[in-house]
């Protein structure tokens, strides 16, 4: 068989060296490529021999995952005002409340065959009409099933079986410069297909509203996203689901080379709650954390930046239970290297309230592994535990037992305990504070308390008993 060799000159101007490369192509279709290279003292020369089979091909993880990623497109209305009527309207009023339609796009990806689509919570947000187009162009009105505000992923659900769909992978096993594909609408370009490498993980982003909680632990890529993309699919070699597309970093409001997914082991789980819960099942840890500097790492004699270092443990919570501590420097988390806190958010986003999971931190020199059982987020007031305490805004209370009452000289009380976040803690209580009376009512119950406390209507007096036996008295507004 005769074969067509093509000789090609290339000169790498770099300490001297200087390559030749020989493509041959044969009839075959394949292509063998054989390169000699000249060491920069010219005393060696080396020669590799590679193949085009050798180079990352696409076709497959393009091919078996763009049926599954769709166009979605959202109706959503606004309430405006209008400019005033007259001199009074100008004066006086607002201006007269119009509702008016806006209309947006993005993207989605087919998690199950019975319809079941995961995009971001921006794409949905406000929507009161969703509609899917597949790849096929079908077209589907959805039902938004549940969003969750804090990791920017929507659910929704088209009535339709039989569905193409992209299997989960496991963005932990993601490397950095591992190649995957971004596959969307940017621009209403629909199934489009875009590569790039994974660039860094456990990305955050700036908070755009201070307070608002977010997690955020996002897989960075220059995969080219731009406007439109938002909810598609970010895919491996593999065809394997590995994240979520949900922002990009440009001053120009396009692509710049600088694209963000939600990693997806982090989105299954909140998918999973939405559709077996239809609300999201958070677990926290309990701590106050700061990544890790060289002045931090300087003063604790640490030979690693790696990991994060506690500034605070919250009483009571999942992480003061299991004896974490101030100063310690959290590096694992069930085997899971931690190396930031993003990282942090990450892992314990995967677990829901009542998981355990073992936690390894560095305290003096000693390396702990801690057992911990995770929490909740704060409990609805009112709401009653297995064993009787009753969650009172961020707190538990429950019958003062009649050893505290004997201690305090009392007969009757409501001892308030486990203080995390909310207005307990705000107001400075203290574990042990005994209640005994709830807007002058007397109480000896717990549900004496959330009695009296459901006819408030603005605030909240409290008087009772410190744990020193000194009287006292909080209040906070409803």
């Amino acid at each position: 068989m005769k074969r067509n060799i093509i000789t090609v000159l290339i000169a790498v101007v770099a300490s001297g060296l200087t390559a030749w490369a020989v493509v041959e192509a044969s009839g075959s279709g394949r292509q063998d490529l054989s390169q000699t290279a000249l060491s920069p003292d010219g005393s060696q020369y080396r020669t590799v021999n590679l193949s085009l089979e050798d180079y990352p091909d696409f076709t497959f993880a393009a091919e078996s995952a763009v049926d599954a990623v769709v166009y979605v497109e959202v109706t959503a209305t606004h309430s405006v005002r209008t400019a005033p009527n007259s001199l009074f309207d100008f004066f006086f009023g607002d201006g007269l409340p119009q509702s008016r339609e806006s209309r947006s796009s993005g993207s989605g990806v087919i998690i199950r065959q019975d319809g079941y689509i995961v995009t971001n919570n921006h794409v949905i947000d406000g929507a009161t009409k969703v509609s899917v187009t597949l790849n096929n162009n079908k077209t589907y009105d959805a039902t938004v099933i549940g969003t969750d505000p804090t990791t920017d992923v929507g659910l929704i659900k088209i009535d339709a079986q039989g569905l193409p769909v992209i299997p989960f992978g496991d963005s932990d096993k993601l490397r950095l410069g591992e190649w995957v594909l971004a596959i969307g609408s940017p621009y209403g370009l629909r199934s489009t297909i875009t590569a790039g490498i994974v660039s860094a993980k456990g990305r955050s982003m700036p908070p755009q509203n201070p307070g608002e909680m977010k997690i955020e632990s996002f897989i960075q890529t220059d995969a080219a996203v731009n406007p439109g993309n938002s909810g598609g699919a970010l895919v491996d070699k593999s065809g394997h689901l590995v994240g979520v597309n949900t922002a990009i970093f440009s001053q120009t409001g396009s692509y710049a080379g600088y694209s963000f997914a939600i990693p997806v082991n982090m989105v299954k789980k909140i998918v999973d709650d939405l559709i077996d819960f239809g609300s999201v099942k958070r677990a926290l840890l309990g701590i106050t954390m700061t990544d890790i500097n060289q002045k931090i790492a300087d003063e604790l004699k640490l030979s690693s930046l790696n990991g994060v270092y506690i500034t605070e443990v919250l009483k009571g919570s999942a992480a003061d239970n299991a004896g974490i501590r101030e100063k310690d420097i959290l590096v694992a988390i069930d085997s899971t290297k931690i190396t930031n806190a993003a990282s942090v958010q990450e892992k314990v986003s995967t677990y829901r309230p009542g998981d355990k999971a073992v936690v390894t931190v560095v305290r003096n020199g000693r390396t702990l592994n801690l057992d911990v059982e995770f929490k909740g987020t704060a409990q609805e007031t009112g709401t009653v535990d297995k064993d009787g305490a009753v969650a009172f805004y961020g707190a538990k209370i429950r019958q003062a037992s009649k050893e505290t009452l004997q201690q305090l000289g009392l007969k009757k009380g409501v001892e308030i305990f486990s203080i995390g976040s909310g207005k307990i803690m705000d107001a400075g209580v203290e574990d042990g504070f005994v209640i005994q009376y709830v807007n002058d009512q007397p109480v000896a119950t717990p549900q004496d308390v959330i009695n009296v406390i459901k006819k408030s209507k603005r605030a909240v007096f409290i008087e009772g008993v410190t744990p020193a036996g000194r009287s006292s008295y909080f209040g906070f507004g409803l």
